[in-house]
């Protein structure tokens, strides 16, 4: 069998722990073989503490652990008896067999970008006004306040029941308004 990406559900801030014992519980025995890569994702994070900027690494996905295996009986029930473990997921009691992870989650898990996507990028700054074009505040106009991730995300202030609001939307949601 081909190794494929599978998920394991762990008990929270256990996933480290679960990393290191399926690598040193399978070290020289004949199922290290059937294991390949394993994942706790994390990205890089800054937080101020005492005015100085600190880099920290969050975990994306609290308490999964992603593994690349040939997943056999015995493997399974190995790493499904080890401390920390609930399940792998996809398993319930009609599905005994785990579901594996389909490969194009995988490559955007490990940052391989499909070069034939696009990222469409959008240059909206502040005090720009904007109408909403899609989602629950459709035809409704404000004025941009803030942006984050590239002009992707936007906060507008639109007036509701006489009331300005502050609305969170992805800039595909909104255009702009022509003066």
């Amino acid at each position: 069998m081909a190794m494929k990406w599978y998920v394991l559900h762990t008990y929270s801030s256990f996933e480290n722990k679960v990393k290191t014992a399926i690598e040193k519980g399978l070290e020289g025995t004949e199922m290290q073989a059937s294991v390949g890569r394993i994942l706790v994702p994390v990205r890089k994070t800054f937080i101020i503490r005492d005015g100085k900027k600190i880099e920290r690494e969050r975990k994306v996905f609290t308490s999964y652990v992603i593994l690349e295996a040939d997943l056999t009986p015995e493997l399974k029930t190995y790493i499904l008896g080890l401390a920390g473990v609930t399940s792998f997921l996809g398993m319930s009691k009609q599905q005994k067999d785990p579901t594996a992870l389909p490969q194009e989650e995988v490559d955007r898990l490990l940052g391989i970008a499909d070069p034939d996507r696009d990222f469409k990028t959008f240059s909206y700054l502040p005090g720009d006004m904007v109408r909403v074009i899609s989602g629950p505040f459709t035809d409704f106009e404000g004025i941009v306040q803030k942006t984050a991730d590239e002009g992707n995300k936007l906060v507008i202030d639109v007036t509701v029941f006489g009331r300005r609001t502050p609305v969170e939307l992805s800039g595909s949601q909104v255009e702009q308004i022509k003066k």
